[in-house]
């Protein structure tokens, strides 16, 4: 099922812990730019598919990278296309969007997508070790 505008930003609002949806967004932006540039084929068009419109936009016209980025790099080519953002925010940020984006894609397609990534990145899909 689609994750609707105010539902996905509510989600990634929470998880960032941002004061506005404003901020929830432009962290979505970067994120699914960078990360559609590490997804190819079905899996970046079934993501796309379970996110709002303009994120799937986004994820399905990204920017384009040389290679695979490690965690640790795209946590810093987070924190380079966010103004103000440093590693430490930039790591919140990747967490707040990818386990918002991992809720709406579903374990098996979050497994698919995983393969395509190089390791650590399921740390990133994580969230934040939040108590419920």
């Amino acid at each position: 099922m689609t994750l609707r505008w105010e539902a996905f930003l509510d989600r990634v609002q929470e998880r960032g812990e941002y004061e506005t949806h404003g901020e929830a967004e432009r962290a979505a932006r970067v994120v699914l730019a960078l990360l559609g540039a590490h997804l190819v084929g079905g899996e970046r068009a079934e993501l796309a598919a379970r996110l709002p419109e303009t994120m799937a936009l986004i994820l399905l016209n990204p920017l384009q990278a040389a290679e695979p980025l490690s965690p640790e790099r795209f946590v810093r080519a987070t924190a380079a296309w966010i103004e103000g953002a440093g590693e430490q925010t930039a790591r919140w940020d990747v967490g707040a969007v990818l386990s918002v984006a991992a809720e709406a894609a579903g374990e098996d397609l979050t497994r698919r997508i995983l393969l395509q990534l190089p390791p650590g990145y399921d740390l990133l899909f994580g969230g934040h070790p939040k108590s419920t």
